[in-house]
């Protein structure tokens, strides 16, 4: 049996003073669990310098490109953590599907702009990751087996000394216009409702695009919403020639533990109040909500159908439903669905069979996604999609994409949206849109 190598490290709370040692290297990535502000992650993981890079061509179907990503593990081989010491990752695969991979894996129409040309899946294959664990509190080098001894010293020496280079600043160029009127915003809805009344779906996830010119370093814009908005879903990954994925997620899409599934999606916002007691009644109000719970029941049952393809039959449970989930600007309606993995399924199945996740795209989902590239004028590129690491032993935790922002070619993009149903009004639904994004959109302008 090969076990990985562990090498201590000072216990860090905040992953971006390690972070910023590797910030400008190849293949730079962080998974964030939003400590010390956001109490329910775990496990921060980075890395950089991967042995490989996989990227999805135009030619590769989903499942072409997630055997690509099989034989990469393979390759670089299954590898245990030390006896006591618990670790999420031992090697293995870290990046991104964007929500267009789902283009890979269900037939699609072709309307939507591909303005943005960002790949519509990236990883890295790592063997070494930074962990630090939050719960015993400790920060840790792993090495996979197959790293050179030469390379283990290396990355030894470069976080003891710890000394990184100023970051430069970031800032917009204007301010950040939506890519929609209110009267856009209203046909659209008007469309989805007479949809739903047609019998097609039941909900459509529908998103507004908002973009500003910038200029500066990616991770200065990073470290400043994640102090401004922390979840235990973020993340950062660095792309080429300075451009970059910024996530501030507070939903999980997959988890994959010692066989053990889990998603958690989340279907039911309000928006923070002003006032303690405001605040309050805004929490209760959304608990309280049978038009919320029955837009979050909708989903759960989606993803139970979703997650019965590739777990045991029998297994899928709801262990935690409509459970509440405040952050520093909205409050969340959150359900758990579980169950246990096939033996004749792997992680990169239980992704295939239920990406993109449900409660971003609607209800019966392939139609709902009809819709969405029918109505919104672009590509959501990185929206709405996930980032992930898949190890070596198959263990495998994501986030859904929301909150997040693309900083690509000059231009930085952020998406808000939400469930449209029957009842639903177009004016709250607009504003709801913005209050999900506004104080990213709000932190990067005062920049």
């Amino acid at each position: 049996m090969s076990l990985c190598r562990v090498h201590s490290l000072p216990y860090r709370p905040d992953p971006a003073s390690y972070f910023a040692l590797v910030r400008d290297a190849p293949g730079a990535v962080l998974l964030d669990a939003g400590r010390p502000q956001a109490e329910r992650g775990r496990y921060d993981l980075l890395s950089a310098w991967p042995l490989a890079t996989y990227a999805a061509e135009a030619h590769d179907s989903g499942k072409r490109f997630f055997q690509r990503l099989r034989a990469g593990l393979d390759q670089l081989g299954r590898a245990e953590a030390p006896d006591g010491c618990e670790l999420p990752f031992t090697g293995g695969l870290i990046g991104y599907l964007s929500y267009d991979f789902g283009r890979r894996l269900e037939r699609l129409p072709e309307q939507a702009a591909d303005d943005l040309q960002l790949p519509d899946a990236r990883f890295g294959l790592y063997a070494w990751a930074l962990v630090s664990d939050h719960q015993r509190q400790t920060s840790q080098l792993l090495f996979h087996p197959a790293l050179a001894e030469s390379e283990r010293e290396r990355l030894i020496q470069l976080f003891e000394a710890g000394h990184a280079a100023p970051c430069p600043p970031f800032s917009l160029r204007q301010a950040f216009r939506a890519d929609q009127s209110q009267d856009d915003y209203r046909h659209a809805i008007e469309r989805i409702q007479a949809y739903i009344q047609a019998g097609d779906c039941y909900q459509v996830n529908f998103a507004q695009r908002f973009q500003a010119p910038c200029q500066g370093d990616a991770w200065s814009a990073y470290q400043a919403l994640r102090a401004a908005c922390p979840t235990p879903f973020a993340g950062f990954q660095a792309l080429e020639g300075g451009d970059a994925i910024l996530s501030l997620s507070p939903e999980r899409f997959l988890q994959v533990s010692q066989g053990r599934v889990e998603t958690r999606p989340i279907k039911g916002t309000r928006p923070r109040g002003t006032s303690t007691a405001d605040d309050q009644a805004n929490a209760d109000e959304l608990v309280g909500s049978a038009k919320d719970r029955a837009e979050n029941l909708m989903i759960v049952d989606l993803l139970r159908n979703d997650l019965g393809r590739s777990c045991k039959t029998g297994s899928v449970r709801v262990p935690e439903l409509f459970a509440l989930e405040s952050y520093p600007n909205v409050h969340h309606l959150v359900s758990a669905v579980t169950g246990e993995l096939a033996e004749d399924h792997d992680a990169l199945d239980l992704i295939a069979g239920s990406f993109p996740g449900g409660s971003i795209t609607g209800a019966p989902k392939i139609r709902a996604m009809q819709i969405i590239d029918e109505l919104e004028p672009t590509r959501r590129a990185i929206y709405c999609g996930s980032l992930l690491y898949l190890d070596v032993r198959g263990e495998l935790d994501s986030s859904i994409a929301i909150r997040s922002l693309l900083i690509k070619d000059g231009t930085v993009s952020c998406w808000g949206g939400g469930g449209i149903v029957a009842d639903s009004d177009w004016q709250a639904e607009y504003q709801e849109s913005i209050t999900k994004v506004k104080v990213l959109l709000q932190t990067l302008e005062a920049l």
